[in-house]
């Protein structure tokens, strides 16, 4: 049987290599970006881009525009240029890291891809060697030990150990079986004993590994609801600072004393706008998608990522999630007066021919009390599958003869009787955390077979993690309701659903969503997909099945259940550095205003307005470096907050009122506090730099050689 595999000594399981950046491909990518078809998918940066062009144009072609003749200082567009161009080029590269990220674990990935061959199962039962290109869902494949899965399917015959590596990074071994939830694997994938046969279920081009490629470069990724939501406010901000610049204007013209430089009113502009959040916006994103990757979950979207940090219920399956797996029948209980052999074989009847993991498992433990499978000829039998409305199974006989095997509810539906004392060893058995179904011939009640669920190690302790962040966790099983309440318990669960169809997963989230809540889900099975594609976060185990993996928007390569409490942590750590950003964004751009405004009206006449030199609060008399140190500062922030928008804000279980406080002490008073530091520390450093003879002769070289230098 499939439990029965271990690698052999001597066995090869590869390792996933490590994917590295390309500094020369980030660096390319970084200049790509200022094409303007790139610029405009960043509003915010755009606007800096067109002025930057604008600025371009005015150091280069003054006499375009007479009017700036009057206080047209080479040396100081020039300067303004630069800064903006490097603040442009700052933004870029922060996109061009995030993406380098995902685009160097493609490149992997594609490895995986080159020139599989796959052994075709034709109509007649013969094999033929034909190119993995050319499979359409339907086909079988027949993959023996040694031999790549040549694309994604189910399997429909056989037991093999499959070597993920390549995929998860993982050097251990999976099992994958025809029957149960553990059927589908994956394009790539090596078999390293075993052989099955695997029904294709994709298309070429969109295989998982496909999908996976396209995802983890950041193709066609959505903007999350968050995002444009922030994007709408950020935009409002600008068009507002956009009407305060108009008026400096207007108000200028009008009084016919100030004037304000054209370059000057460009970098107020600049500096007032939320450029830092701006620049870094959408590296927050794809960097959000990319820990999850490297955490081996595949995020369908940056919707689901985003929507993970905000959850308020998180819907757990038992078997496979809480528990380490499938059931394991561990004991026989015969009813009175029902000698042991007759359960025996009964237990082996209606399960030899059961392709179930509980099947097997019976057949597995009759086996070790000596008792040996009967032969039975074809049309002699009618097998009756497991359903789950039905909750039972087993075998017709020829003779008329029934055995079925099913929970005590189904049995007692069915017609058949259960004695007092097997009642009362069911509800023991349930009470100690066992599942006990019943097998009866015909009528009669033969006995009870005892299957015992594994409680994950460490599981308790991060179900309580979850609680820590306000997240209630509810246990969904088809156990009955004293088995669900002693796995639950050891748990640690905050609530269970016991006796549950596959229907009453999708009812129990609607049910949650109806009150406003965010719901995520894990499940392997095909019973799950309703409700894996109803949850706002669907986390599809790699090890279940094709329509699981669909209809989830994750999919977790390690099929570990418990990597949701892993997905929520990375949500919340990509919402909160969001968060961080734009307030620190924020805040800086107030430190700015005192260190721009003041010195702009300064210049322009301090005497015509009374009490502007008490905004003056960082001390800037030289307005020209005044305007170029909060340029300076606006720029040289991005690359030094690139790290946080990649790797995000350091993040621990806390309630949202910590959080939140934490936050804005941190972000708002540090934003303001490093602005006002970082202005005043550019300010001297542009003041020592301007008395030095080699500066002050490199601005005399500019001035001869842009236009109007002479003026």
């Amino acid at each position: 049987m499939a439990s029965e595999f271990t690698v052999e000594p001597g066995a090869h399981v590869s390792v996933r290599k490590v994917p590295h950046m390309s500094w020369r491909r980030v660096l390319a990518s970084s200049f790509r970006g200022f094409d303007p078809r790139r610029e405009i998918h960043n509003p915010m940066m755009f606007c800096v881009y067109l002025l930057f062009l604008f600025l371009i144009v005015l150091t280069l072609a003054p006499w375009a525009f007479p009017d700036i003749a009057r206080t047209y200082n080479p040396d100081y567009y020039l300067a303004v240029t630069v800064i903006l161009f490097l603040t442009l080029w700052f933004a870029n590269l922060s996109d061009a890291l995030a993406e380098a990220q995902g685009k160097a674990q493609a490149d992997s990935l594609r490895e995986i891809q080159s020139g599989i061959l796959a052994r075709q199962v034709r109509p007649d039962g013969s094999l033929a060697w034909v190119a993995s290109d050319i499979l359409r869902v339907g086909d079988t494949v027949e993959v023996r030990p040694g031999e790549p899965i040549p694309i994604d399917g189910d399997v429909v015959h056989g037991a093999a150990l499959i070597d993920e590596s390549m995929m998860t990074g993982e050097s251990d071994a999976v099992t994958r079986e025809s029957g149960g939830d553990k059927t589908s694997v994956l394009g790539g994938t090596r078999v390293l004993q075993g052989t099955i046969r695997v029904r294709v279920t994709t298309e070429k081009g969109e295989s998982f590994l496909d999908r996976m490629i396209r995802l983890v470069e950041g193709q066609g990724r959505d903007r999350t609801p968050n995002e444009l939501a922030l994007g709408v406010l950020l935009y409002a901000f600008t068009i507002s600072l956009f009407a305060v610049i108009v008026t400096f204007i207007f108000l200028a013209d009008f009084t016919d004393i100030i004037y304000i430089d054209i370059a000057t009113i460009v970098a107020l502009f600049v500096c007032l706008m939320p450029t830092t959040i701006g620049a870094l916006l959408p590296a927050i994103g794809i960097s959000g998608v990319n820990r999850v990757a490297r955490a081996n979950v595949i995020a369908k979207s940056g919707k689901a990522v985003e929507a993970a940090g905000d959850l308020d219920v998180l819907i757990l399956d038992k078997t496979g999630t809480i528990t380490v797996g499938n059931r394991l029948a561990v004991q026989l209980v015969t009813a009175p007066e029902v000698p042991m052999a007759e359960l025996l074989d009964a237990a082996l009847l209606c399960s030899s021919l059961d392709d179930t993991p509980e099947g097997r498992s019976i057949v597995r433990l009759v086996a070790r009390r000596g008792t040996q499978p009967r032969r039975l000829e074809p049309g002699t039998f009618k097998v009756l599958p497991f359903t789950a409305e039905r909750r039972m199974s087993g075998i017709v006989l020829a003779d008329g003869r029934e055995v079925f095997k099913g929970s005590l509810q189904a049995m007692e539906t069915y017609g058949a009787i259960l004695p007092l004392e097997l009642r009362r060893k069911a509800t023991e058995a349930s009470r100690q955390g066992m599942t006990p179904l019943a097998i009866a011939s015909g009528r009669r009640a033969l006995g009870l077979v005892y299957f015992k669920d594994v409680v994950k190690p460490g599981i308790k302790d991060r179900l309580r993690e979850l609680k820590t962040m306000g997240i209630r966790t509810i246990m969904c099983t088809g156990d009955n309701r004293l088995t669900a309440a002693a796995i639950a318990q050891e748990s640690g669960v905050d609530d269970y659903v016991a006796e549950a169809k596959p229907e009453a997963k999708l009812v129990l989230i609607q049910r949650e969503k109806a009150q406003g809540r965010l719901v995520a889900m894990t499940g392997d099975g095909t019973n799950d997909a309703p409700a894996l594609a109803r949850a706002d976060v669907g986390l599809a185990m790699n090890s279940g099945t094709s329509a699981a993996k669909e209809a989830g928007n994750m999919v977790d390569l390690d099929s570990d259940p418990t990597k949701l409490i892993e997905i929520v942590s990375i949500g919340k750590q990509l919402l909160i550095t969001r968060g961080g950003l734009t307030t620190f964004s924020i805040t800086n751009d107030v430190a700015k205003y005192f260190a721009i405004i003041p010195a702009v009206f300064i210049a322009a006449g301090a005497g015509t307005l009374p009490g502007i030199a008490l905004l003056n609060l960082l001390g800037l008399s030289n307005p020209d470096l005044a305007v170029l140190s909060a340029l300076v500062f606006n720029a040289v922030i991005i690359p030094l907050l690139i790290p946080m928008a990649l790797y995000g804000v350091p993040f621990r279980p806390r309630n949202a009122i910590d959080l939140l406080r934490r936050n804005l002490l941190l972000y708002g008073f540090g934003g303001l506090l490093s602005a006002f530091v970082g202005i005043k520390l550019i300010y001297i450093l542009l003041s020592w730099m301007e008395a030095l003879p080699w500066v002050q002769h490199l601005g005399l070289v500019v001035s001869h050689l842009l236009p109007l230098g002479g003026l």
